[in-house]
C-alpha cells in the first residue's frame, strides 16, 4: 500500500465508524447538546460533513478559501439521512481527489493557511481532516455517555 492509499484507508475507516455511531443515535436525541454554546449533535454531524467539503476546498485552492459560500448555509436540520445525502457528492469529489493523488503530491504540495500560521504539505494536512473527524466522534461518545444512551461499538 502506497501513502494515498493508507490515507484513503483511514478516510475511509473514520468516516464508516462516524456512521456507525451516528445510526446508532435515537433520533429524539438531535437536537440536544450539552450546554449552550456547544453544538447539539445534529449540528455536530454537520459540521463533520461540512468541515470536510471546506478542507477540499482549502486543498484546491492550496490554503486559500477565497470568497469561500458553503452549500450548507440556510439549510434546516432534519435527521441523519438527508446530512448524508446532502454530503454525498461532496465526499465522493474529496475521495476523488486523494484518489488521483501520488507520493510527489503528499510530499511537495504545501497547503498555505496564512490567516492561522500553518504551513502544511498535504499529506499531513489531510492526516489532519481525519483526526478532525475522530475528535468530533469522541466527543459525540460523551455526549451519548452523559444522555444513558447506549453506544454502538466502534472499536471493531
Amino acid at each position: 500500500m502506497n501513502a494515498a492509499e493508507i490515507i484513503l484507508l483511514n478516510f475511509s475507516e473514520t468516516r464508516r465508524r462516524s456512521i456507525k455511531l451516528w445510526e446508532g443515535i435515537p433520533n429524539e436525541f438531535l437536537n440536544w447538546k450539552p450546554d449552550k454554546k456547544a453544538f447539539s449533535i445534529i449540528e455536530m454531524i454537520r459540521h463533520i460533513l461540512e468541515g470536510e467539503h471546506l478542507f477540499h476546498i482549502i486543498i484546491k485552492n492550496r490554503g486559500d478559501l477565497g470568497n469561500y459560500e458553503s452549500p450548507w448555509s440556510n439549510l434546516d436540520y432534519f435527521d441523519l439521512k438527508n446530512e448524508l445525502n446532502i454530503a454525498e457528492k461532496y465526499h465522493k469529489n474529496f475521495v476523488d481527489m486523494i484518489k488521483a493523488l501520488n507520493e510527489s503530491d503528499l510530499e511537495n504540495i504545501r497547503i498555505e493557511r496564512k490567516e492561522v500560521g500553518q504551513s502544511k504539505s498535504l499529506g499531513d494536512y489531510l492526516n489532519r481532516i481525519a483526526y478532525h473527524e475522530s475528535v468530533h466522534t469522541g466527543q459525540m461518545l460523551g455526549y451519548l455517555r452523559t444522555l444513558g444512551v447506549k453506544r454502538p461499538l466502534i472499536w471493531d
